[in-house]
């Protein structure tokens, strides 16, 4: 009986595979430490800015895959086979979109591979509490496992990899918010607008829409539909797909915001290390809560630098031929690559939880971009027949556009005075 509900569970994950992958691109440990430390530092005031993220991260998500499953058809390639000017502007979106993931990915290992130190610390002192090369070793180790997992090169097994890495996480963070669950009146106060007129606030905010409205998560989901075989027939079961993969964002997003504003802020205390917030957890269930964050932050970890190490060679291969490679030698050499570009930040021994913070702000500059070349094909009549976006989808994208270059304009403030 026990092992029919997993496996219903499992199958059911499995159905809705191309949403498994779009949270693999959003909640990482960048999305962990944005989420993290705005909660030791704000408490609940930015989760205004988490749910417009991920309201119009559900929009692009139906607007993409929509076109995805109606025309057959990728987004690049459409990008510049059917748009004028689309060459230029596939060109921006394609080089933006890898910009932001391969420096991203750096911050993400570094955090991984830092995570997995702490716990080492922590159940054996005698290491002592900084040790470069054994954090470099852990990212070495941890880069090469999973770029042995791509050569595999099969989408089904890419599939259930996340599926494995997201389950993890999301059990992980929901028992660790239930354990120091703050009142619920400062976490209705957090819907309410404002941004922190503080050094690092609009920092912030860049952040939580960097890590939430992942380029990637938009462009690569026409590639997953092709990879899960969904075509017109599957209109249902792609709109199920975006909308399961949002919820799903905003409740382990804001779990983590929840459990650091219910561990650290009311202590006034701030993440300055990754496992500050389990080590502030511990006194209350001692060192279970490790164990918990750590599985959460690492499943976090490992299920964005899996497909950011893909990200590359899938839109290249999008733009040369709009289809899913994942075999070839191109895909090969390419995130072999992004492998040794992410190992930068371990290499250099930078404070991740700055880098990761930083390195998020960088994909805000893309969106706006991306959402204009979704507009013009989502309402192509020829194309989209029945299907073209209507006054409710149509209305979310612009939106969602106007919101993308106020956050870009605040992501060029921010790292100016950040610099």
């Amino acid at each position: 009986m026990r092992s029919s509900i997993f496996r219903r569970i499992w199958l059911m994950m499995l159905s809705i595979g191309p949403g498994i992958f779009c949270i693999g691109y959003t909640i990482g440990t960048g999305s962990v430490t944005s989420m993290a430390r705005a909660g030791s530092e704000f408490g609940m005031q930015l989760l205004w800015v988490l749910s417009l993220s991920v309201f119009f991260a559900w929009v692009l998500m139906e607007a993409y895959g929509r076109y995805a499953v109606v025309t057959g058809e990728s987004a690049i390639h459409s990008i510049r086979k059917k748009i004028k000017y689309g060459k230029p502007l596939a060109i921006i979106i394609v080089l933006g979109v890898v910009a932001a993931q391969w420096t991203a990915l750096s911050g993400l290992l570094g955090l991984t591979a830092n995570t997995l130190f702490e716990l080492v610390h922590l159940f054996f002192p005698v290491i002592g509490p900084e040790n470069y090369w054994l954090v470099l070793g852990i990212a070495i180790f941890l880069i090469i496992s999973l770029y042995g997992m791509l050569l595999v090169g099969k989408y089904s097994f890419f599939e259930k990899i996340l599926v494995i890495f997201v389950t993890i996480m999301g059990v992980s963070f929901i028992i660790s918010m239930f354990i120091v669950l703050p009142p619920s009146a400062d976490i209705i106060k957090g819907f309410i607008p404002s941004i922190p007129q503080v050094p690092g606030g609009k920092l912030m905010v860049a952040a939580f829409v960097g890590t939430t409205m992942a380029g990637p998560t938009f462009i690569v989901r026409p590639l997953l539909m092709q990879g899960k075989g969904w075509g017109k027939d599957n209109t249902r079961e792609q709109s199920r797909d975006a909308l399961f993969s949002a919820v799903l964002m905003f409740i382990l997003s804001s779990a983590i915001m929840i459990t650091a504003t219910g561990a650290l802020f009311y202590e006034g205390k701030v993440i300055h290390r990754v496992l500050d917030m389990v080590y502030t957890l511990e006194p209350l269930i001692g060192q279970f809560a490790v164990a918990i964050f750590v599985l959460g932050v690492m499943s976090a970890g490992l299920s964005s630098i899996f497909p950011i190490l893909m990200v590359a060679p899938l839109l290249i291969a999008d733009y040369r031929e709009g289809v899913l490679d994942t075999k070839s030698k191109q895909f090969k050499v390419l995130t072999a690559i992004a492998a040794l570009i992410g190992l930068t930040v371990p290499i250099l021994g930078a404070n991740p939880i700055i880098a990761q913070i930083v390195t998020q702000v960088a994909g805000v500059f893309v969106l706006p971009f991306i959402i204009a070349v979704i507009i013009v094909l989502i309402n192509n009549q020829r194309d989209m027949g029945i299907h073209k976006a209507g006054v409710f989808l149509n209305t979310g994208l612009v939106l969602a556009f106007i919101f993308a270059c106020f956050i870009a304009y605040t992501g060029i403030i921010a790292l100016n005075q950040f610099f």
